[in-house]
Protein backbone atom coordinates (compact mmCIF):
# COMPACT_ATOMS: atom_id res chain seq x y z
CA UNK A 1 0.00 0.00 0.00
CA UNK A 2 2.82 2.40 1.01
CA UNK A 3 4.75 1.47 -2.11
CA UNK A 4 1.76 2.47 -4.20
CA UNK A 5 1.52 5.83 -2.49
CA UNK A 6 5.19 6.45 -3.07
CA UNK A 7 4.81 5.62 -6.78
CA UNK A 8 1.90 8.07 -7.19
CA UNK A 9 3.82 10.72 -5.28
CA UNK A 10 6.73 10.24 -7.62
CA UNK A 11 4.50 10.58 -10.66
CA UNK A 12 3.09 13.83 -9.32
CA UNK A 13 6.56 15.19 -8.64
CA UNK A 14 7.70 14.36 -12.16
CA UNK A 15 4.53 15.68 -13.91
CA UNK A 16 3.55 12.20 -15.11
CA UNK A 17 0.14 12.53 -13.45
CA UNK A 18 -0.67 15.48 -15.70
CA UNK A 19 0.33 13.53 -18.81
CA UNK A 20 -1.76 10.55 -17.76
CA UNK A 21 -4.86 12.73 -17.28
CA UNK A 22 -4.42 14.35 -20.67
CA UNK A 23 -4.14 10.94 -22.30
CA UNK A 24 -7.29 9.73 -20.56
CA UNK A 25 -9.23 12.79 -21.66
CA UNK A 26 -8.11 12.56 -25.27
CA UNK A 27 -8.75 8.81 -25.25
CA UNK A 28 -12.32 9.33 -24.12
CA UNK A 29 -12.87 11.98 -26.80
CA UNK A 30 -11.46 9.70 -29.48
CA UNK A 31 -13.74 6.90 -28.25
CA UNK A 32 -16.69 9.25 -28.60
CA UNK A 33 -15.75 10.21 -32.15
CA UNK A 34 -15.22 6.58 -33.14
CA UNK A 35 -18.64 5.79 -31.69
CA UNK A 36 -20.12 8.58 -33.80
CA UNK A 37 -18.55 7.13 -36.92
CA UNK A 38 -19.77 3.67 -36.00
CA UNK A 39 -23.24 5.10 -35.42
CA UNK A 40 -23.21 6.60 -38.90
CA UNK A 41 -22.36 3.27 -40.48
CA UNK A 42 -23.88 0.82 -38.04
CA UNK A 43 -26.92 0.14 -40.26
CA UNK A 44 -26.49 0.19 -43.98
CA UNK A 45 -29.04 2.49 -45.59
CA UNK A 46 -30.95 1.59 -48.73
CA UNK A 47 -28.38 2.54 -51.34
CA UNK A 48 -29.29 3.58 -54.85
CA UNK A 49 -29.46 0.75 -57.34
CA UNK A 50 -26.76 1.07 -60.01
CA UNK A 51 -28.58 0.61 -63.29
CA UNK A 52 -26.62 -1.38 -65.88
CA UNK A 53 -25.71 0.56 -69.00
CA UNK A 54 -27.53 -2.02 -71.09
CA UNK A 55 -29.98 -4.80 -70.33
CA UNK A 56 -28.26 -8.03 -71.37
CA UNK A 57 -30.72 -9.69 -73.75
CA UNK A 58 -28.35 -12.57 -74.46
CA UNK A 59 -28.96 -14.05 -71.01
CA UNK A 60 -31.97 -15.90 -69.62
CA UNK A 61 -33.62 -14.76 -66.38
CA UNK A 62 -36.03 -16.66 -64.16
CA UNK A 63 -38.06 -14.44 -61.83
CA UNK A 64 -40.44 -15.25 -58.98
CA UNK A 65 -43.56 -13.13 -58.46
CA UNK A 66 -45.62 -13.44 -55.28
CA UNK A 67 -49.16 -12.13 -55.53
CA UNK A 68 -52.42 -12.25 -53.60
CA UNK A 69 -55.70 -13.70 -54.81
CA UNK A 70 -58.83 -14.76 -52.94
CA UNK A 71 -61.25 -16.94 -54.90
CA UNK A 72 -61.63 -14.59 -57.85
CA UNK A 73 -60.43 -16.71 -60.77
CA UNK A 74 -60.50 -13.70 -63.08
CA UNK A 75 -57.66 -12.15 -61.11
CA UNK A 76 -55.60 -15.31 -61.46
CA UNK A 77 -56.27 -15.31 -65.20
CA UNK A 78 -55.18 -11.67 -65.48
CA UNK A 79 -51.88 -12.39 -63.74
CA UNK A 80 -51.31 -15.37 -66.04
CA UNK A 81 -52.13 -13.32 -69.13
CA UNK A 82 -49.88 -10.46 -68.01
CA UNK A 83 -46.98 -12.88 -67.56
CA UNK A 84 -47.61 -14.47 -70.96
CA UNK A 85 -47.75 -11.10 -72.72
CA UNK A 86 -44.62 -9.87 -70.94
CA UNK A 87 -42.69 -13.02 -71.84
CA UNK A 88 -43.58 -12.48 -75.50
CA UNK A 89 -41.97 -9.05 -75.31
CA UNK A 90 -38.96 -10.41 -73.41
CA UNK A 91 -38.45 -14.08 -74.43
CA UNK A 92 -35.33 -14.29 -72.26
CA UNK A 93 -37.33 -13.58 -69.06
CA UNK A 94 -39.59 -16.19 -67.48
CA UNK A 95 -41.83 -15.30 -64.53
CA UNK A 96 -43.03 -17.88 -62.01
CA UNK A 97 -46.25 -16.90 -60.25
CA UNK A 98 -46.94 -17.93 -56.66
CA UNK A 99 -50.40 -17.06 -55.35
CA UNK A 100 -51.38 -16.44 -51.74
CA UNK A 101 -54.83 -16.05 -50.19
CA UNK A 102 -53.72 -13.48 -47.63
CA UNK A 103 -51.30 -10.54 -47.53
CA UNK A 104 -50.25 -11.60 -44.04
CA UNK A 105 -48.98 -14.92 -45.37
CA UNK A 106 -46.92 -13.14 -48.03
CA UNK A 107 -45.48 -10.93 -45.30
CA UNK A 108 -44.57 -13.87 -43.06
CA UNK A 109 -42.94 -15.79 -45.91
CA UNK A 110 -40.89 -12.79 -47.00
CA UNK A 111 -39.64 -12.26 -43.43
CA UNK A 112 -38.68 -15.94 -43.25
CA UNK A 113 -36.92 -15.86 -46.61
CA UNK A 114 -34.91 -12.71 -45.88
CA UNK A 115 -32.86 -14.75 -43.41
CA UNK A 116 -32.00 -17.32 -46.09
CA UNK A 117 -31.58 -14.78 -48.91
CA UNK A 118 -34.39 -16.45 -50.89
CA UNK A 119 -36.85 -13.60 -51.23
CA UNK A 120 -38.93 -13.37 -54.41
CA UNK A 121 -37.90 -10.96 -57.16
CA UNK A 122 -41.21 -9.10 -57.20
CA UNK A 123 -43.89 -9.04 -54.53
CA UNK A 124 -47.39 -7.64 -54.02
CA UNK A 125 -47.32 -6.07 -50.57
CA UNK A 126 -48.08 -3.06 -48.36
CA UNK A 127 -45.79 -0.20 -47.26
CA UNK A 128 -46.17 -1.19 -43.58
CA UNK A 129 -44.75 -4.58 -44.49
CA UNK A 130 -41.93 -3.13 -46.58
CA UNK A 131 -40.83 -1.06 -43.57
CA UNK A 132 -40.15 -4.32 -41.76
CA UNK A 133 -38.42 -5.87 -44.78
CA UNK A 134 -36.00 -2.95 -44.70
CA UNK A 135 -34.53 -4.07 -41.38
CA UNK A 136 -32.45 -6.38 -43.56
CA UNK A 137 -29.49 -4.75 -45.30
CA UNK A 138 -30.48 -3.50 -48.79
CA UNK A 139 -33.33 -6.01 -48.97
CA UNK A 140 -35.67 -3.85 -51.06
CA UNK A 141 -34.55 -1.77 -54.04
CA UNK A 142 -35.05 2.04 -53.78
CA UNK A 143 -36.81 2.84 -57.04
CA UNK A 144 -36.38 6.59 -57.63
CA UNK A 145 -33.31 6.04 -59.82
CA UNK A 146 -35.18 3.49 -61.90
CA UNK A 147 -38.19 5.82 -62.17
CA UNK A 148 -36.05 8.53 -63.72
CA UNK A 149 -33.78 6.47 -65.99
CA UNK A 150 -34.26 7.64 -69.58
CA UNK A 151 -33.73 4.15 -71.01
CA UNK A 152 -35.38 1.67 -68.64
CA UNK A 153 -37.33 3.96 -66.32
CA UNK A 154 -41.00 4.85 -66.38
CA UNK A 155 -41.77 5.50 -70.04
CA UNK A 156 -38.12 4.84 -70.95
CA UNK A 157 -36.90 4.66 -74.56
CA UNK A 158 -35.65 1.06 -74.25
CA UNK A 159 -38.81 -0.32 -72.65
CA UNK A 160 -40.72 -2.57 -75.06
CA UNK A 161 -44.22 -1.58 -73.94
CA UNK A 162 -46.25 1.55 -73.32
CA UNK A 163 -45.33 2.27 -69.71
CA UNK A 164 -46.73 5.31 -67.86
CA UNK A 165 -44.54 8.29 -67.10
CA UNK A 166 -44.11 9.19 -63.43
CA UNK A 167 -44.94 12.92 -63.43
CA UNK A 168 -47.79 12.94 -65.93
CA UNK A 169 -49.47 9.56 -65.71
CA UNK A 170 -49.35 8.05 -62.19
CA UNK A 171 -51.88 9.43 -59.69
CA UNK A 172 -49.66 11.53 -57.34
CA UNK A 173 -51.51 10.62 -54.12
CA UNK A 174 -51.12 6.91 -54.83
CA UNK A 175 -47.42 7.24 -55.66
CA UNK A 176 -46.76 9.27 -52.50
CA UNK A 177 -48.04 6.35 -50.43
CA UNK A 178 -45.01 4.37 -51.61
CA UNK A 179 -42.46 6.94 -50.40
CA UNK A 180 -41.02 6.62 -46.91
CA UNK A 181 -37.61 6.71 -45.30
CA UNK A 182 -36.48 9.13 -47.97
CA UNK A 183 -37.00 6.67 -50.85
CA UNK A 184 -39.67 5.17 -53.09
CA UNK A 185 -39.65 1.51 -52.11
CA UNK A 186 -42.66 0.45 -54.20
CA UNK A 187 -45.02 1.43 -56.97
CA UNK A 188 -48.80 1.40 -56.48
CA UNK A 189 -50.60 -1.46 -58.22
CA UNK A 190 -54.29 -0.99 -57.38
CA UNK A 191 -56.09 1.27 -54.96
CA UNK A 192 -59.22 0.74 -52.89
CA UNK A 193 -60.84 2.13 -49.78
CA UNK A 194 -63.52 0.87 -47.42
CA UNK A 195 -67.21 1.12 -48.20
CA UNK A 196 -70.39 0.53 -46.23
CA UNK A 197 -72.69 -1.86 -48.11
CA UNK A 198 -76.24 -1.28 -46.91
CA UNK A 199 -79.55 -3.13 -46.99
CA UNK A 200 -81.50 -0.03 -47.92
CA UNK A 201 -84.76 -1.98 -47.89
CA UNK A 202 -84.39 -2.69 -44.16
CA UNK A 203 -83.27 0.86 -43.35
CA UNK A 204 -86.45 2.23 -44.87
CA UNK A 205 -88.58 -0.48 -43.26
CA UNK A 206 -87.31 0.77 -39.90
CA UNK A 207 -88.58 4.25 -40.77
CA UNK A 208 -85.28 5.90 -41.73
CA UNK A 209 -84.10 7.70 -44.85
CA UNK A 210 -80.59 6.80 -45.98
CA UNK A 211 -78.34 9.89 -46.16
CA UNK A 212 -75.70 10.44 -48.84
CA UNK A 213 -73.00 10.43 -46.16
CA UNK A 214 -73.44 8.15 -43.18
CA UNK A 215 -72.66 9.31 -39.66
CA UNK A 216 -71.71 7.03 -36.80
CA UNK A 217 -74.69 8.29 -34.84
CA UNK A 218 -77.05 7.31 -37.66
CA UNK A 219 -75.56 3.83 -38.04
CA UNK A 220 -75.65 3.18 -34.30
CA UNK A 221 -79.25 4.41 -34.01
CA UNK A 222 -80.53 2.29 -36.91
CA UNK A 223 -78.58 -0.72 -35.66
CA UNK A 224 -80.14 -0.50 -32.20
CA UNK A 225 -83.60 -0.07 -33.72
CA UNK A 226 -83.08 -3.27 -35.70
CA UNK A 227 -82.68 -5.27 -32.46
CA UNK A 228 -86.43 -5.19 -31.70
CA UNK A 229 -88.06 -8.66 -31.55
CA UNK A 230 -91.53 -10.11 -31.54
CA UNK A 231 -92.95 -12.42 -28.90
CA UNK A 232 -91.46 -15.49 -30.54
CA UNK A 233 -87.92 -14.13 -30.47
CA UNK A 234 -87.80 -13.23 -34.17
CA UNK A 235 -86.33 -9.89 -35.17
CA UNK A 236 -89.07 -7.64 -36.49
CA UNK A 237 -87.02 -6.24 -39.36
CA UNK A 238 -86.20 -9.59 -41.04
CA UNK A 239 -88.50 -12.12 -39.31
CA UNK A 240 -85.47 -14.31 -38.60
CA UNK A 241 -83.77 -15.56 -35.44
CA UNK A 242 -80.44 -13.97 -36.48
CA UNK A 243 -79.69 -10.26 -36.95
CA UNK A 244 -76.36 -8.46 -36.47
CA UNK A 245 -77.16 -5.01 -37.82
CA UNK A 246 -73.58 -3.72 -38.07
CA UNK A 247 -70.53 -5.88 -38.93
CA UNK A 248 -67.05 -4.48 -39.59
CA UNK A 249 -64.51 -6.53 -41.57
CA UNK A 250 -61.19 -4.81 -40.68
CA UNK A 251 -61.28 -3.45 -37.16
CA UNK A 252 -57.79 -1.98 -37.53
CA UNK A 253 -59.18 0.32 -40.21
CA UNK A 254 -62.21 1.02 -38.02
CA UNK A 255 -60.08 2.28 -35.14
CA UNK A 256 -57.66 4.19 -37.37
CA UNK A 257 -60.48 5.99 -39.20
CA UNK A 258 -62.36 6.77 -35.99
CA UNK A 259 -59.22 8.37 -34.55
CA UNK A 260 -58.56 10.33 -37.72
CA UNK A 261 -62.13 11.59 -37.85
CA UNK A 262 -61.86 12.53 -34.16
CA UNK A 263 -58.63 14.45 -34.89
CA UNK A 264 -56.98 12.24 -32.28
CA UNK A 265 -53.46 10.82 -32.24
CA UNK A 266 -52.50 7.43 -33.63
CA UNK A 267 -48.77 7.66 -34.34
CA UNK A 268 -46.26 10.28 -35.37
CA UNK A 269 -44.40 10.38 -38.67
CA UNK A 270 -41.24 9.36 -36.85
CA UNK A 271 -42.81 6.27 -35.34
CA UNK A 272 -43.95 7.40 -31.89
CA UNK A 273 -46.82 5.30 -30.52
CA UNK A 274 -49.64 7.69 -29.63
CA UNK A 275 -52.64 5.37 -29.68
CA UNK A 276 -53.38 5.03 -25.98
CA UNK A 277 -55.35 8.05 -24.76
CA UNK A 278 -58.78 9.17 -23.56
CA UNK A 279 -60.33 9.44 -27.03
CA UNK A 280 -59.47 5.80 -27.73
CA UNK A 281 -60.95 4.88 -24.37
CA UNK A 282 -64.26 6.61 -25.16
CA UNK A 283 -64.44 5.01 -28.60
CA UNK A 284 -63.95 1.56 -27.08
CA UNK A 285 -66.67 2.22 -24.51
CA UNK A 286 -69.11 3.22 -27.27
CA UNK A 287 -68.29 0.08 -29.25
CA UNK A 288 -68.73 -2.00 -26.08
CA UNK A 289 -72.21 -0.58 -25.50
CA UNK A 290 -73.40 -1.58 -28.97
CA UNK A 291 -71.70 -4.95 -28.76
CA UNK A 292 -73.54 -5.53 -25.49
CA UNK A 293 -76.91 -5.07 -27.16
CA UNK A 294 -75.86 -7.35 -30.03
CA UNK A 295 -76.06 -4.53 -32.57
CA UNK A 296 -72.35 -4.71 -33.49
CA UNK A 297 -69.86 -7.45 -34.27
CA UNK A 298 -66.72 -8.09 -36.30
CA UNK A 299 -65.54 -10.43 -39.02
CA UNK A 300 -63.16 -12.28 -36.70
CA UNK A 301 -65.96 -12.95 -34.24
CA UNK A 302 -68.96 -13.59 -36.52
CA UNK A 303 -67.64 -14.22 -40.09
CA UNK A 304 -67.77 -12.37 -43.40
CA UNK A 305 -70.11 -9.36 -43.38
CA UNK A 306 -71.24 -10.24 -46.92
CA UNK A 307 -72.65 -13.58 -45.78
CA UNK A 308 -74.91 -11.92 -43.22
CA UNK A 309 -75.82 -9.05 -45.55
CA UNK A 310 -76.89 -11.37 -48.38
CA UNK A 311 -78.89 -13.55 -45.98
CA UNK A 312 -80.83 -10.54 -44.68
CA UNK A 313 -79.11 -10.79 -41.29
CA UNK A 314 -77.10 -7.57 -41.45
CA UNK A 315 -77.91 -3.98 -42.44
CA UNK A 316 -74.50 -2.23 -42.49
CA UNK A 317 -71.58 -4.33 -43.77
CA UNK A 318 -68.23 -2.52 -43.92
CA UNK A 319 -65.60 -4.09 -46.15
CA UNK A 320 -63.11 -3.04 -48.78
CA UNK A 321 -64.28 -1.76 -52.14
CA UNK A 322 -62.16 -4.68 -53.33
CA UNK A 323 -64.83 -7.00 -51.90
CA UNK A 324 -67.77 -5.52 -53.79
CA UNK A 325 -68.55 -8.59 -55.91
CA UNK A 326 -69.49 -10.50 -52.73
CA UNK A 327 -72.08 -7.91 -51.70
CA UNK A 328 -75.78 -7.81 -52.62
CA UNK A 329 -78.64 -9.98 -53.80
CA UNK A 330 -77.10 -10.44 -57.27
CA UNK A 331 -73.46 -10.67 -56.19
CA UNK A 332 -71.38 -12.63 -58.75
CA UNK A 333 -69.39 -14.15 -55.89
CA UNK A 334 -71.30 -15.44 -52.88
CA UNK A 335 -70.37 -17.87 -50.12
CA UNK A 336 -73.91 -18.84 -49.06
CA UNK A 337 -76.38 -21.11 -50.79
CA UNK A 338 -78.88 -19.55 -53.18
CA UNK A 339 -81.87 -20.45 -51.01
CA UNK A 340 -80.44 -18.33 -48.16
CA UNK A 341 -80.17 -15.14 -50.24
CA UNK A 342 -82.74 -12.42 -49.51
CA UNK A 343 -83.99 -9.86 -52.02
CA UNK A 344 -83.11 -6.28 -51.05
CA UNK A 345 -81.84 -3.04 -52.54
CA UNK A 346 -78.11 -2.58 -51.98
CA UNK A 347 -76.74 0.92 -51.39
CA UNK A 348 -73.04 1.80 -51.29
CA UNK A 349 -71.75 4.63 -49.11
CA UNK A 350 -68.43 5.81 -47.66
CA UNK A 351 -67.64 4.52 -44.17
CA UNK A 352 -69.52 6.32 -41.36
CA UNK A 353 -68.21 9.78 -40.49
CA UNK A 354 -68.03 11.94 -37.40
CA UNK A 355 -68.10 15.12 -39.48
CA UNK A 356 -69.97 14.45 -42.75
CA UNK A 357 -68.87 17.85 -44.10
CA UNK A 358 -65.23 16.77 -43.94
CA UNK A 359 -65.15 13.02 -44.68
CA UNK A 360 -62.04 10.98 -43.92
CA UNK A 361 -61.47 7.48 -45.29
CA UNK A 362 -58.43 5.28 -45.50
CA UNK A 363 -56.58 4.64 -48.75
CA UNK A 364 -55.46 1.08 -49.18
CA UNK A 365 -54.69 -1.46 -51.85
CA UNK A 366 -51.64 -3.43 -52.95
CA UNK A 367 -48.30 -2.03 -54.04
CA UNK A 368 -45.37 -3.81 -55.68
CA UNK A 369 -41.77 -3.90 -54.49
CA UNK A 370 -38.59 -5.25 -56.08
CA UNK A 371 -36.11 -7.22 -53.98
CA UNK A 372 -32.40 -6.68 -54.29
CA UNK A 373 -30.22 -9.43 -55.71
CA UNK A 374 -26.48 -9.77 -56.26
CA UNK A 375 -26.97 -9.62 -60.03
CA UNK A 376 -27.97 -6.11 -61.25
CA UNK A 377 -29.20 -7.57 -64.54
CA UNK A 378 -31.69 -9.77 -62.64
CA UNK A 379 -32.91 -6.74 -60.69
CA UNK A 380 -33.36 -4.81 -63.94
CA UNK A 381 -35.38 -7.71 -65.39
CA UNK A 382 -37.53 -7.64 -62.23
CA UNK A 383 -38.09 -3.91 -62.61
CA UNK A 384 -39.19 -4.31 -66.24
CA UNK A 385 -41.83 -6.84 -65.20
CA UNK A 386 -42.94 -4.63 -62.29
CA UNK A 387 -43.32 -1.72 -64.68
CA UNK A 388 -45.42 -3.88 -67.00
CA UNK A 389 -48.04 -4.21 -64.26
CA UNK A 390 -48.80 -0.49 -64.76
CA UNK A 391 -49.75 -0.86 -68.43
CA UNK A 392 -53.34 -0.20 -69.45
CA UNK A 393 -54.06 -3.81 -70.37
CA UNK A 394 -53.20 -4.99 -66.84
CA UNK A 395 -54.57 -2.01 -64.92
CA UNK A 396 -57.97 -1.90 -66.62
CA UNK A 397 -58.47 -5.66 -66.63
CA UNK A 398 -57.62 -6.09 -62.94
CA UNK A 399 -59.65 -3.06 -61.84
CA UNK A 400 -62.67 -4.64 -63.51
CA UNK A 401 -62.53 -7.67 -61.21
CA UNK A 402 -63.48 -5.71 -58.07
CA UNK A 403 -64.06 -2.19 -56.79
CA UNK A 404 -60.45 -1.28 -57.48
CA UNK A 405 -59.25 1.93 -59.10
CA UNK A 406 -56.34 1.96 -61.60
CA UNK A 407 -53.33 3.87 -60.29
CA UNK A 408 -52.52 5.65 -63.57
CA UNK A 409 -54.23 8.58 -65.25
CA UNK A 410 -53.56 6.86 -68.55
CA UNK A 411 -55.78 3.93 -67.57
CA UNK A 412 -58.44 5.99 -65.79
CA UNK A 413 -58.87 8.37 -68.70
CA UNK A 414 -58.82 5.71 -71.42
CA UNK A 415 -61.93 5.19 -73.53
CA UNK A 416 -62.03 1.53 -72.48
CA UNK A 417 -62.16 2.32 -68.76
CA UNK A 418 -64.68 5.13 -69.15
CA UNK A 419 -66.93 2.79 -71.13
CA UNK A 420 -66.64 0.25 -68.31
CA UNK A 421 -67.83 2.82 -65.74
CA UNK A 422 -70.73 4.02 -67.91
CA UNK A 423 -71.94 0.42 -68.23
CA UNK A 424 -72.84 0.26 -64.51
CA UNK A 425 -75.70 -2.23 -64.02
CA UNK A 426 -75.80 -3.55 -67.59
CA UNK A 427 -75.15 -7.05 -66.26
CA UNK A 428 -74.33 -8.80 -63.01
CA UNK A 429 -70.79 -9.77 -64.00
CA UNK A 430 -68.34 -7.24 -65.49
CA UNK A 431 -70.73 -4.32 -64.96
CA UNK A 432 -72.20 -5.42 -61.63
CA UNK A 433 -73.68 -2.22 -60.22
CA UNK A 434 -72.49 -2.61 -56.62
CA UNK A 435 -68.92 -3.12 -57.80
CA UNK A 436 -68.89 -0.06 -60.06
CA UNK A 437 -70.63 2.07 -57.40
CA UNK A 438 -67.83 1.09 -55.01
CA UNK A 439 -65.24 2.07 -57.64
CA UNK A 440 -66.89 5.46 -58.22
CA UNK A 441 -66.99 6.02 -54.46
CA UNK A 442 -63.18 6.03 -54.39
CA UNK A 443 -62.81 7.98 -57.63
CA UNK A 444 -65.03 10.71 -56.17
CA UNK A 445 -63.20 10.80 -52.82
CA UNK A 446 -59.49 10.48 -53.60
CA UNK A 447 -58.90 13.90 -51.99
CA UNK A 448 -60.62 12.69 -48.80
CA UNK A 449 -58.38 9.65 -48.34
CA UNK A 450 -55.39 9.34 -46.03
CA UNK A 451 -52.67 6.86 -45.09
CA UNK A 452 -50.93 6.25 -41.78
CA UNK A 453 -47.19 6.80 -41.20
CA UNK A 454 -44.91 3.95 -42.27
CA UNK A 455 -42.05 2.80 -40.04
CA UNK A 456 -40.55 -0.41 -38.73
CA UNK A 457 -43.30 -1.55 -36.36
CA UNK A 458 -46.22 0.26 -38.02
CA UNK A 459 -47.69 -3.10 -39.03
CA UNK A 460 -47.69 -4.17 -35.36
CA UNK A 461 -49.32 -0.91 -34.32
CA UNK A 462 -52.05 -1.45 -36.91
CA UNK A 463 -52.66 -4.95 -35.55
CA UNK A 464 -52.89 -3.60 -32.00
CA UNK A 465 -55.42 -0.95 -33.04
CA UNK A 466 -57.76 -3.59 -34.43
CA UNK A 467 -57.17 -6.11 -31.67
CA UNK A 468 -58.37 -3.65 -29.04
CA UNK A 469 -61.79 -3.62 -30.70
CA UNK A 470 -61.79 -7.42 -31.07
CA UNK A 471 -60.89 -7.92 -27.40
CA UNK A 472 -63.48 -5.40 -26.28
CA UNK A 473 -66.30 -7.11 -28.19
CA UNK A 474 -65.21 -10.55 -26.96
CA UNK A 475 -65.09 -9.33 -23.36
CA UNK A 476 -68.60 -7.90 -23.58
CA UNK A 477 -69.86 -11.25 -24.86
CA UNK A 478 -68.22 -12.86 -21.83
CA UNK A 479 -70.14 -10.47 -19.54
CA UNK A 480 -67.02 -8.53 -18.55
CA UNK A 481 -67.32 -4.86 -17.65
CA UNK A 482 -65.51 -2.53 -20.05
CA UNK A 483 -64.58 0.34 -17.74
CA UNK A 484 -61.48 2.50 -17.21
CA UNK A 485 -59.62 -0.26 -15.38
CA UNK A 486 -60.40 -2.76 -18.15
CA UNK A 487 -59.13 -0.40 -20.86
CA UNK A 488 -55.95 0.51 -18.98
CA UNK A 489 -55.18 -3.19 -18.68
CA UNK A 490 -56.03 -3.63 -22.37
CA UNK A 491 -53.48 -0.94 -23.23
CA UNK A 492 -50.84 -2.83 -21.30
CA UNK A 493 -51.78 -6.14 -22.88
CA UNK A 494 -51.54 -4.68 -26.40
CA UNK A 495 -48.20 -3.07 -25.61
CA UNK A 496 -46.79 -6.38 -24.44
CA UNK A 497 -48.39 -8.55 -27.14
CA UNK A 498 -47.20 -6.40 -30.05
CA UNK A 499 -44.00 -5.17 -28.33
CA UNK A 500 -45.04 -1.58 -28.83
CA UNK A 501 -42.68 -0.46 -26.08
CA UNK A 502 -39.83 -1.48 -28.38
CA UNK A 503 -41.01 0.86 -31.13
CA UNK A 504 -39.99 4.49 -30.97
CA UNK A 505 -39.09 7.40 -33.16
CA UNK A 506 -36.02 9.66 -32.99
CA UNK A 507 -35.45 11.05 -29.52
CA UNK A 508 -36.55 7.86 -27.84
CA UNK A 509 -40.20 8.84 -27.35
CA UNK A 510 -41.75 6.27 -25.05
CA UNK A 511 -45.39 5.36 -24.53
CA UNK A 512 -45.52 7.64 -21.53
CA UNK A 513 -44.27 10.56 -23.58
CA UNK A 514 -41.02 10.77 -21.56
CA UNK A 515 -37.54 10.59 -23.01
CA UNK A 516 -36.12 7.09 -22.83
CA UNK A 517 -32.48 6.55 -23.72
CA UNK A 518 -33.24 2.86 -24.07
CA UNK A 519 -34.94 3.75 -27.34
CA UNK A 520 -31.73 5.22 -28.78
CA UNK A 521 -29.55 3.07 -31.05
CA UNK A 522 -26.73 1.37 -29.15
CA UNK A 523 -24.12 3.36 -31.09
CA UNK A 524 -25.77 6.62 -30.03
CA UNK A 525 -25.80 5.54 -26.39
CA UNK A 526 -22.10 4.62 -26.69
CA UNK A 527 -21.32 8.01 -28.23
CA UNK A 528 -23.11 9.90 -25.45
CA UNK A 529 -21.45 7.75 -22.79
CA UNK A 530 -18.00 8.39 -24.28
CA UNK A 531 -18.54 12.13 -24.44
CA UNK A 532 -19.91 12.16 -20.88
CA UNK A 533 -16.83 10.28 -19.66
CA UNK A 534 -14.56 12.78 -21.42
CA UNK A 535 -16.27 15.71 -19.72
CA UNK A 536 -16.06 14.02 -16.31
CA UNK A 537 -12.32 13.52 -16.76
CA UNK A 538 -11.87 17.11 -17.91
CA UNK A 539 -13.71 18.43 -14.85
CA UNK A 540 -11.65 16.22 -12.51
CA UNK A 541 -8.45 17.41 -14.16
CA UNK A 542 -9.46 21.08 -13.92
CA UNK A 543 -10.36 20.56 -10.26
CA UNK A 544 -7.03 18.87 -9.59
CA UNK A 545 -5.07 21.72 -11.23
CA UNK A 546 -7.05 24.32 -9.26
CA UNK A 547 -6.36 22.51 -5.98
CA UNK A 548 -2.66 22.20 -6.80
CA UNK A 549 -2.44 25.92 -7.59
CA UNK A 550 -4.16 26.77 -4.33
CA UNK A 551 -1.67 24.62 -2.39
CA UNK A 552 1.21 26.50 -4.00
CA UNK A 553 -0.26 29.83 -2.94
CA UNK A 554 -0.58 28.77 0.69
Amino acid sequence: MNAGKKMIGGMLRRGMWKDMWLRLVFGALILGMLSLLAGCHGKEEGTAFEIPEEFDLSRDYELTFWAKNDTNKRQTDIYAQAIEDFEELYPNISVNLRLYTDYGKIYNDVITNIATNTTPNVCITYPDHIATYLTGSNTVVPLEGLFADGRYGLGGTEVRFDAPKKEEEIIPQFLEECEFGGHYYAIPYMRSTEACYINQTYVEALGYTLPDVLTWDFVWEVSEAAMAKDGDGNFLVNRQKVMIPFIYKSTDNMMIQLLRQSQADYSSESGQILLFHDTTKELLKTIANHAKSGAFSTFKISSYPANFLNAGQCIFAVDSTAGATWMGTDAPLCDISEDKIVEFETAVRPVPQIDPEHPQMISQGPSVCVFNKSDPQEVLASWLFTQYLLTNQVQIAYAGTEGYVPVTKKAQESAEYQEYLVGCGQDTELHYDVKIKATKLLLDNVDHTFVTPVFNGSASLRDAAGQMIENTVKSVRRKQEVDDAYIEKLYGDMTALYRLDQIGGPGGQSLSGKSDLGKLPATSVLLLSGLAAAWVLILIYVGYEAAKKKRRQV
